[in-house]
């Protein structure tokens, strides 16, 4: 199996898939190539077991410390640059004119 085939059995293992990815999925079990159905239906297979297992175990909560480490990093860190909004008092068509009346 190539790489997107892999992703493709992923992606029905999940159960997110699309329509395209449906056609897709159709025309790979639609196969002459017996081997690669089985690869596939094994690694479809294979990740409902992972998923499975991973969803079985139960959370651990992180250490205390972790708490205290991230909000010093966060107080630490400098705020990303806050975009600079430009409002524009009139709208002006192609002509160059503003849509707004202008008065003497």
């Amino acid at each position: 199996m190539n790489e997107s085939q892999i992703d493709l059995a992923h992606t029905v293992a999940l159960g997110s898939i699309g329509d395209e990815d449906q056609r897709a999925v159709a025309d790979l079990l639609d196969t002459d190539d017996p081997a690669l159905r089985a690869a596939f239906t094994l690694e479809v297979q294979q990740t409902r077991e992972a998923l499975a297992l991973a969803a079985s175990v139960p959370a651990t909560p992180p250490p205390p410390a972790l708490r205290d480490r991230l909000l010093a990093a966060i107080a630490t860190d400098p705020a990303p640059p806050t975009p600079i909004h430009h409002s524009h008092t009139a709208l002006r068509h192609g002509n160059g004119r503003s849509s707004f009346p202008v008065r003497d």
